[in-house]
């Protein structure tokens, strides 16, 4: 080999190695390490030396090490790429251990978790989270030994209790939900329903002495029917309830005794001796305990770059091709070897499987922060008496008194006919205020059934009169939308005020007993929330008549949406007309904008996909199209710069959460999961944290809706839900759809049979959100 190649093939050699210790420097946090390679090598230093000694291959990455941190933690196991990699054991400063598999830094696979206290848990891990089949014991003697979902239990597991009580059955976000059996160390037990830790719905609660009560609950106590039955064969059927007055019920002896000496109230007084146990909290969740080499590590998962002709970069820096062209330009013979091993080198790693990395698309950024939307209300303003009527009414109609309302209505409840008129004086009358507004009428819909559904959303009456009739007044939106319809936010943004046309009430009226005993059956559902339904009718000539239904706001939320979704599943039209400078965090993108796929929990996607199916077929049933699933998403880290951060990358050095504004970190999220009554604020729909990966759509494919995914992953917070539900296939949307078959692919067009537009609406649905495996 001449001087010249072997300079070459040595300048090559240095540059690389330098590449590979300059990424090493960055990436690495320790500084006493004492690494043993996979290999039967051995290894020997100095006590008192500081330097890291190592006997591996520079090019080898995946190893076996025992390193002691700067904080005092320790780890000894398997080790690829400064990250714990395989099977080892990590030992924090505060006396928490694990045991199991990892995979790149975080818990993943079947692992062991022990606290100082002496708990323990054992079974399966999922990026950090308590999640699969495992076995928790406590320090004073709980254990649960079942499924697990992001550190809760969720789905069947067998709890055992320090005092000796036992629950076999569903769980539910950490709490008792579904079906269960729950055995008290008396003996006692109940077999039935539960919900949010309780015994609610159908069951059987059975006395040692063989007394038993079979029916409906509530909170714990019989409500509603049931059958008390006593070991003789003597029983008593009637109505339950805590409130003497609704109680009733018949005695049947068993023979011929006499009158039943027993009072239906001390059922209630010896069932409050039989209390659930909560049980231990879990001390510190595993997610929760941080790796030092998170705290300060940039390191960045990215796809690997395409060449320019093509062939995929091989983590080798361009520099070193660069020093290496200042020789290997020339036609010179060591040169073109150089190329032609390099080249060899390329195509054995793409015959590898390299070859399938497609480029990285563009970093992505927040978008702007868009202004509160709406303008207020305020005196001169053109429907500023509007808002007084409207707010007069409301306080008027909620306000009023009434018995209270059952959840169990009778057919006559839903009657279009059932409304009350009710004259506003400005001088008031002897049931309205005076006021200082114009002269008006006030209507309200099916008074009861609404009331009924607030109670069912569990509105409380002065909460929300408060945020609709407060001082504080409401937001018209700048626009009114494409149905022409105007809307109003209350400042508070928990509710939502839409005009509405006479066509939309009819149909809301008509499908209202349906809409309610779905709501009712599925509590989960995904359909917007209604809760009341008004007409101001003001005097004048024109006896103008404004109707308007309240709604609540989908994006009433302590996390700011920074990006929005109305997805439809059809093409035609579905892209947003705004050019990119105007787009912001207020801006609502369409199904041709969608560049992501959504990836949630096993459960969460189960019972999503399960809520769908019932949600389209029940608007399916009432001849209702053109809804769409509306989707915001909070992006949880991100750079003080605005660049989103990949799942698995940190924020760089130098800032803090603060620094990047308020978004959900991963803390925050055990946080909310550790407690049960504050993940009572997560359900499906409503603050789910989930991953986003983000996809490419393909240039020649213009009609196509769901991209190809690229790998790249963010933590978001998701919130969803089904909106305009009032749109039924009448004459003009059979029209408009012959219409355009004629122009246009008729599978593209929003007007479809309601049959066909659920099946097209829930088959791109299902392409959007998956399972997060």
């Amino acid at each position: 080999m001449s001087k010249e190649q072997s300079y070459v093939l040595k300048a090559w050699e240095v540059t690389l190695r330098k590449t590979q210790q300059a990424k090493k420097r960055a990436n690495s946090v320790f500084g006493t390490v004492s690494v043993a390679p996979h290999a039967d090598h051995d290894v020997t230093s100095d006590e008192n030396d500081d330097e890291t000694t190592t006997n591996r291959s520079s090019l080898e990455e995946f190893y076996h090490a025992e390193r002691v941190l700067p904080n005092g933690d320790y780890y000894t196991g398997q080790w690829y790429d400064n990250f714990p990699h395989g099977q080892g054991k990590y030992l924090w400063t505060d006396g928490c251990m694990y045991i199991g598999e990892w995979y790149n830094g975080k818990t993943m696979g079947h692992g062991k978790f022990g606290w100082p206290s002496g708990a323990t848990y054992e079974g399966e891990f999922k990026s950090g989270y308590m999640d699969g089949i495992g076995t928790y014991t406590g320090p004073s003697g709980d254990a649960y030994k079942g499924q697990w979902v992001m550190n809760l239990k969720h789905g069947h597991g067998v709890k055992s209790f320090a005092n000796g009580d036992a629950y076999d059955g569903e769980w539910r976000r950490g709490l008792q939900e579904g079906q269960g059996k729950y055995q008290w160390s008396d003996g006692c037990h109940y077999t039935g329903e539960w919900k949010n830790g309780t015994i609610f719905g159908k069951g059987s609660f059975v006395w040692t002495n063989g007394n038993r009560y079979d029916g409906c609950w509530d909170e714990g106590f019989p409500r509603g029917n049931g059958t008390y039955k006593w070991d003789d064969g003597s029983f008593y059927v009637g109505n339950w309830s805590k409130d003497p007055e609704e109680m009733n019920g018949t005695y049947y002896p068993s023979g011929n005794e006499g009158s039943l000496e027993w009072d239906p109230k001390d059922l209630f007084n010896n069932l409050s001796e039989y209390t659930i146990c909560n049980g231990e909290r879990v001390p510190m969740l595993p997610s929760q305990k941080k790796l030092s080499v998170w705290n300060s590590s940039k390191r960045i998962e990215k796809p690997r770059r395409m060449s320019v002709d093509g062939r995929v970069s091989v983590g080798v820096d361009n520099r070193a091709f660069e020093k290496m062209n200042m020789w290997g330009n020339d036609t010179s013979e060591g040169g073109a070897d150089m190329r032609k091993e390099l080249d060899a080198e390329l195509m054995r790693l793409e015959a590898e499987g390299l070859h399938s990395l497609k480029p990285s698309p563009a970093p992505m950024k927040l978008p702007k922060a868009g202004r509160k939307q709406g303008e207020t209300i305020s005196k001169g303003h053109r429907n500023y008496d509007l808002m007084l009527n409207l707010q007069l009414g409301i306080r008027h109609s909620v306000g009023r008194q009434a018995p209270s309302a059952s959840l169990d209505l009778k057919p006559s409840a839903f009657d279009p006919k059932d409304k009350i008129w009710r004259r506003f004086p400005r001088e008031g009358t002897k049931y309205t205020p005076p006021h200082q507004s114009t002269e008006f009428k006030w209507k309200d819909y099916c008074p009861l059934v609404f009331r009924s559904l607030r109670k069912l959303f569990k509105v409380d009456p002065a909460d929300y009169m408060l945020s609709i009739c407060g001082d504080d007044a409401l937001r018209e939106l700048s626009s009114p939308g494409k149905s022409g319809s105007f809307f109003y936010l209350t400042n508070d943004d928990r509710y939502m005020i839409k005009t509405m046309k006479k066509s939309e009430t009819k149909v809301l009226l008509r499908m209202l007993a349906a809409y309610y005993n779905h709501v009712r059956a599925f509590e989960n559902s995904l359909v917007i929330r209604f809760f009341g339904l008004h007409c101001v009718k003001l005097n004048g000539p024109t006896q103008k008549k404004v109707r308007f239904v309240i709604m609540g706001n989908l994006f009433c939320s302590k996390y700011s949406v920074h990006r929005r979704f109305d997805l439809k599943g059809s093409s035609l039209g579905r892209t947003t007309d705004k050019p990119e400078s105007e787009i912001d965090s207020n801006t609502i993108l369409k199904d041709q904008d969608l560049g992501f796929i959504f990836r949630l929990q096993k459960a969460w996607y189960q019972e999503f996909i399960r809520q769908i199916d019932k949600d389209c077929e029940f608007l399916e049933q009432e001849r209702i199209m053109d809804y769409s699933l509306l989707v915001g998403i909070h992006f949880r880290e991100a750079s003080v710069a605005g660049e989103l951060i990949p799942s698995g990358a940190q924020t760089p050095i130098g800032e803090s959460e603060e620094d990047a504004g308020h978004r959900l970190s991963r803390s925050e999220v055990d946080d909310l999961l550790s407690e049960p009554s504050r993940c009572a604020s997560i359900r499906l729909g409503t603050n789910m944290p989930a991953r986003a990966e983000r996809t490419m759509r393909k240039n020649d494919s213009e009609l196509e809706l769901v991209g190809e995914p690229t790998g790249e992953f963010y933590d978001v917070v998701m919130i969803f839900g089904i909106i305009d539900i009032l749109q039924d296939y009448d004459i003009s949307k059979k029209l408009e759809h012959a219409y355009k078959s004629i122009q246009y692919d008729p599978t593209s067009i929003s007007a479809v049979d309601p049959r066909l537009y659920s099946r097209r609406f829930r088959d791109f649905i299902f392409k959007v959100f998956t399972d997060d495996n």
